[in-house]
């Protein structure tokens, strides 16, 4: 079969990851864009809190020191120490897309700390950090000529051939056509999987797509069974996404309360700590949700600072201002993925992953709060540096080779696909967790017999 459509690259997803990607992808260079759904469809444009930054050089240590601490010292040191030297380069990226970070009345910017961090390193705007970046982005990559941007577009597959990725094979979401398309690079920016969980702060369309697509094509993943949980999203009997509490509101001075309204733990511990210590006190109660109590903040910095959750509570009958809001532990974040480096590379040439969807090692078990906006920018770019600077196009034979192992007719059946995709990641989750325990367990019954000796 003739592949007629080709681009130089195909970047798929349009959070902050994809959209800084195409950013700096070559401006010579055709560039596919796609949304699985609209932009706004991207845990990127949820984010609340904001994003890390290193302030000054003197923190540097305790900066590296809370992350490793946080990932349960996992985490690939040399990728941690990468984002931490190039964490302001970012920021003056960020600015010069003409993003608006709270500032005090003197033009400073202002800093708030969240669970995990012993001091403010967190930039934001307001409590839509990731609204106000995405948007930016957005409009940026909207003015390049060379980025085609098509949303409500799946990513069905890859194509592979030689070894090497060769495109993608996407299905249009409105007219329901496959197609497959021809690339010289891929870069996967698909988000994580919190669709795949009843209980989650994601969009339900993030259902670990290109972590699928890789385990069917034998490329690398990593920790795929490294779940973050949130520690609180606005309690609800209502079906559908978790509306997130951000972290900052307790880095402001917010207070978890059980049902007799005492405070149980220290709240600006790390995220997986503190989610516990919930779980902990809900069984101890026989409750399915604790209380978080914002009265401990100054009302106008409740009111500058937090404008959206105000706004939330107040549609769910709580008032913020008169008593403390119930809330629970929700998936949130995703640690692991398509395993790459700090460029991006995956273990297949020619296809990249960022964002949520790879496992760079940088966040180790657990992700240290503010973080994840910080990787996917700085990560993404250097992705796309890497490919500008290496840049080769696909050979003829690979490209021929691709075009005849594909098979329209293999993609058809889209409700079977999804359910085969998503019982990968399952399944894939699943084996990693029981490993873990295994070992946990070996090495336990070891430590035993080596006491009875």
């Amino acid at each position: 079969m003739d592949i007629r459509e080709k681009y130089d690259v195909i970047v798929v997803g349009a959070g902050v990851a994809g959209l800084n990607a195409a950013r700096f992808l070559p401006r010579d260079k055709k560039i596919l864009l796609l949304s699985k759904e609209s932009p706004r469809h991207s845990d990127s444009y949820l984010a609340q809190g904001g994003i890390c930054v290193l302030k000054w050089d003197g923190d540097y240590e305790t900066y590296f020191e809370d992350t490793m601490r946080a990932g349960h010292y996992e985490n690939d040191p040399e990728t941690v120490g990468c984002m931490l030297r190039y964490s302001r380069e970012t920021i003056a990226d960020l600015l010069d897309a003409g993003v608006r970070f709270t500032r005090d009345a003197a033009g400073n910017f202002l800093y708030t700390r969240e669970g995990g961090h012993r001091t403010k390193r967190i930039l934001y705007h307001e409590d839509c950090t990731g609204k106000e970046i995405t948007s930016r982005l957005f409009s940026d990559v909207r003015r390049l000529k060379n980025v085609h941007i098509r949303p409500y577009t799946v990513l069905l597959d890859i194509l592979e051939a030689e070894g090497e990725c060769a495109g993608a094979v996407l299905k249009d979401a409105k007219t329901g056509e496959v197609k497959a398309v021809s690339a010289d690079y891929v870069i996967l920016a698909t988000g994580g999987v919190g669709g795949l969980f009843r209980f989650s702060t994601n969009y339900r369309n993030l259902t670990g797509d290109g972590v699928a697509i890789c385990l069917k094509h034998g490329v690398k993943v990593e920790n795929v069974d490294y779940i973050q949980i949130h520690p609180t999203t606005l309690y609800t009997k209502k079906r559908g996404r978790r509306f997130l509490i951000s972290e900052s509101v307790r880095g402001e001075g917010a207070v978890l309360l059980n049902g007799r309204g005492e405070r149980f733990t220290d709240e600006l511990q790390p995220r997986d700590v503190v989610s516990a210590a919930i779980y902990a006190e809900m069984e101890k109660e026989g409750s399915d949700h604790v209380y978080l109590d914002l009265r401990t903040i100054p009302p106008e910095t409740v009111k500058t600072h937090f404008p959206a959750i105000v706004k939330r509570c107040e549609s769910e009958g709580y008032d913020v201002f008169k008593a403390p809001i119930p809330v629970v532990p929700g998936q949130h974040y995703f640690m692991g993925g398509i395993k790459s480096d700090t460029e991006g590379r995956t273990s297949m040439p020619r296809l990249f992953a960022v964002g949520e969807t790879c496992c760079n090692g940088v966040h180790g078990k657990n992700r240290l709060a503010s973080n994840s906006l910080l990787e996917s920018l700085l990560f993404a770019k250097r992705a796309a540096l890497r490919i500008a600077n290496t840049y080769s196009p696909l050979s003829g034979k690979t490209r021929e080779r691709a075009a005849q192992g594909f098979d329209e007719r293999a993609y058809r059946d889209d409700a079977a696909l999804k359910a085969a995709y998503r019982q990968a990641v399952l399944s894939e989750i699943d084996r990693e967790r029981t490993a873990r325990e295994k070992a946990r367990s070996a090495a336990e019954n070891a430590a035993h017999e080596k006491r009875k000796i």
